[in-house]
């Protein structure tokens, strides 16, 4: 699993933004690359990423996947895949909440 505080770092950094919300189960969010990520790790695009053989010689991942778990392949493409839905605010998902801005405090 990935670590809430590990999503916060990559899109505070402007390495990851949100992208869209899977048509699954719990309508979990998508996130994909920014050109600010290819550029600091000197990539021309996705497809240069390192594949999943790369990462297991490398012993950067366990060879135990489970049993119906699948990895969507990554996309450069600012359009969402047949599988994803576009965000929608909801006033109670706050990830998506745009961040405050200097003078919008509620004045009592």
């Amino acid at each position: 699993s990935t670590s809430k505080g590990t999503l916060d770092v990559l899109l505070e950094s402007g390495w990851v933004r949100l992208r869209g919300r899977r048509k699954a189960p719990g309508r979990p969010v998508t996130y994909g690359t920014t050109p600010t990520f290819l550029v600091h790790f000197g990539l021309d695009g996705v497809q240069d990423l390192p594949g999943l053989d790369e990462l297991k010689g490398a012993g950067l991942l366990d060879g135990r996947i489970p049993s119906g778990f699948s990895i969507p392949l990554p996309s450069d493409e600012d359009t969402l895949r047949e599988d994803e839905d576009p965000l929608e605010a909801d006033p109670l998902d706050f990830a998506l909440a745009p961040p405050p801005q200097p003078g919008d405090e509620d004045e009592e």
